[in-house]
């Protein structure tokens, strides 16, 4: 397994708990407000919206609070933010390259949080186009096992352009390109098999192998960064073994 994997793993088990807080209701209702005000509040139309909505009811958001949400992004209801998506490069513990994705109606807020959480846990920004080469975007669907084997998703998913199937332990991550994403979760949908979840996603092309120090610092420091407001996602290039990975479990 990748080590964008393994992190995906952890961060989505940690996603299911968090979800009980208010900041991660947040975090999944900015997307929702995001992705109607950008491709309009009719989910049908907008697979980003859909998507984004789908996530939000996976992880418990309560259906008047997406209503408001997809109502003020498409302009039907008072009270919507000027999101701007904003993507800082950085350097973690180990020289980890790291791209921190932040959506913010403050700039200046978002600057320092991201810098103060970097420089405060063994990190580092780095200059404009230092690290965003190494990634590629790809669409990532991730699959709950439930019986469910590999050959079964493949089956499902190979003829709607899936490159690959990741066992993930609990889970399955279906990768594709970002244009084939709709169509891999469609094929899914059709074959009766039901995903956690459905979105866009930065895979690094070369990884940093961390040891049990390095990958519990880096942990941390993602940690830090995802309880910043401003912060939506955060992918990095490391590479942790499964026995680390379970001693940091």
């Amino acid at each position: 397994m990748s080590g964008h994997s393994k992190w995906a793993t952890t961060k989505h088990k940690k996603a299911v708990i968090d979800a009980k807080r208010g900041k991660s209701f947040a975090k999944l209702i900015k997307n929702i407000e995001v992705a109607a005000r950008t491709g309009g509040g009719d989910p049908a139309g907008n697979p980003t919206l859909y998507d984004a909505i789908q996530k939000a009811k996976k992880n418990s958001v309560p259906n008047d609070n997406i209503d408001r949400a997809v109502k003020r992004g498409a302009g039907l209801e008072a009270g919507g933010a000027d999101w701007q998506t904003i993507m800082y490069e950085g350097y973690g513990p180990n020289g980890v390259a790291m791209l921190i994705e932040c959506l913010t109606d403050n700039r200046n807020r978002a600057a320092t949080e991201v810098r103060t959480a970097l420089t405060r846990n063994g990190g580092s920004l780095a200059d404009a186009g230092s690290v965003n080469y190494l990634f590629s975007r790809k669409g990532i669907v991730i699959v709950p096992k439930s019986g469910l084997t590999e050959d079964d998703l493949l089956l499902a998913v190979l003829d709607a352009g899936a490159e690959d199937v990741n066992d993930l332990g609990d889970t399955f991550e279906v990768v594709s390109e970002p244009t084939d994403l709709v169509a891999v979760r469609t094929a899914l949908q059709e074959a009766g098999i039901d995903y956690d979840s459905a979105e866009s996603s930065l895979i690094p092309s070369m990884q940093i192998e961390l040891d049990e120090d390095g990958a519990r610092k880096l942990s941390k420091l993602i940690d830090v960064l995802d309880d910043c407001d401003d912060v939506q996602n955060v992918y990095d290039n490391s590479s942790v073994s499964d026995e680390i990975m379970a001693a940091i479990d």
